[in-house]
């Protein structure tokens, strides 16, 4: 079912809903608001889902439904105005928006109840959980990076998906807080992984490699070893299709620490989470077609610059990178690109609180 672009639909209601962030670089606090999202409805050939007979959250509700679309996000306060965004933006492009389930990582320090407030009242019809991450954990693995940004244990989070998620729930779609979809998400959703696959993804063979790992990792021949029998090419994490039952079968999360614990001895690599994904997966994932992560949007990870498209068809549109598109906009100084993602955004100005 063809849904209207978001400024077609009728007025959005004004909540007067406030969400307190508090910014690590500033003991300064910024209030929110966020105006109400419209409702979205199936089309009628959208299967049932067993959450129309079954209203708990049982082991026979929508939360692990194989109807369902599984979507998986993390949640903080520093990018709730972006996780709205994305939230809108997978619902309005959805044919079958009911039947979306939203899994939400927060970390267990943060104010939970303000975060399931904050998304329960611009959507109030969302199927929708909170999971606490404890990331005391993983803290202990996390080595510095380039940008302080992606040093944050909730960054990890994916990492942990199949042991925070229900074991019912067998395949689910990950993405980041910084993109919004422009086409059905159920399409990528139904990526096929074969019969042994545990993760698809866009890969990008054309990059160099070798950058993601330091010198040490290549000079090393039990290390650089690690890729011997693979085709090895970059993939960006914010954008996954999962199979849950083939990670837990397989322990993934305790491989990926392996590679942090080795990480924190001997640098192999210089960039957050992602490095151990690699190590992991490369050259073993079920390539995606790009249009699915048009990343980069957000430049490189040290002046986040403006930056082009690639070629191709657009699916999904990922501020990956420094510079985010909300902060741009508000300081005045937007990439071309962040017209694309305005149109998504929630958050109550000042003149429309006036008007």
């Amino acid at each position: 079912m063809h849904k209207p672009p978001l400024h077609h639909l009728p007025p959005l209601l004004l909540l007067s809903l406030t969400l307190i962030s508090t910014v690590a670089a500033s003991p300064t606090t910024i209030i929110q608001q966020f105006k109400e999202a419209p409702q979205f409805y199936n089309s009628p050939d959208c299967p049932t889902t067993g959450a129309e007979e079954d209203e708990s959250v049982g082991e026979n509700s929508i939360f692990c439904s194989d109807q369902a679309v599984h979507v998986a996000m993390t949640l903080d306060t520093a990018y709730i105005r972006g996780s709205m965004a994305a939230i809108l933006s997978v619902l309005q492009h959805s044919v079958c928006p009911q039947n979306i389930a939203f899994h939400f990582v927060a970390s267990a320090s943060a104010n939970a109840s303000l975060l399931r407030s904050t998304i329960s009242s611009s959507f109030p019809y969302l199927n929708f959980r909170v999971y606490l991450f404890d990331d005391s954990a993983v803290s202990a693995l996390i080595s510095t990076s380039i940008r302080s940004a992606l040093d944050c244990p909730l960054n990890y989070a994916r990492s942990y998906l199949a042991n925070l998620l229900p074991p019912c729930v067998r395949r689910v779609v990950y993405l980041d807080s910084d993109l919004v979809l422009v086409d059905d998400i159920a399409k990528l959703a139904a990526t096929p992984l074969g019969d042994t696959a545990v993760l698809a993804a866009p890969e990008y063979c054309n990059a160099n490699f070798t950058a993601y790992f330091t010198p040490t990792f290549w000079s090393n021949p039990s290390l650089s070893l690690t890729f011997a029998d693979r085709e090895a090419c970059y993939f960006n994490t914010g954008v996954m299709v999962i199979d849950l039952d083939r990670w837990r079968k397989g322990d993934y999360t305790t491989k990926i620490e392996e590679w942090m614990e080795l990480q924190k001895r001997m640098r192999i690599y210089e960039l957050g989470s992602l490095p151990p994904f690699l190590l992991v997966f490369s050259g073993n994932i079920i390539p995606v077609d790009h249009r699915w992560n048009q990343h980069g949007l957000g430049g490189d990870n040290f002046r986040g610059l403006c930056r082009d498209l690639h070629p191709g068809p657009v699916s999904l549109l990922h501020w990956s990178g420094k510079g985010k598109p909300w902060a741009r906009l508000d300081a005045n100084r937007p990439c071309p690109l962040d017209a694309l993602w305005a149109p998504y955004d929630l958050l109550q100005t000042p003149f429309a609180l006036d008007s």
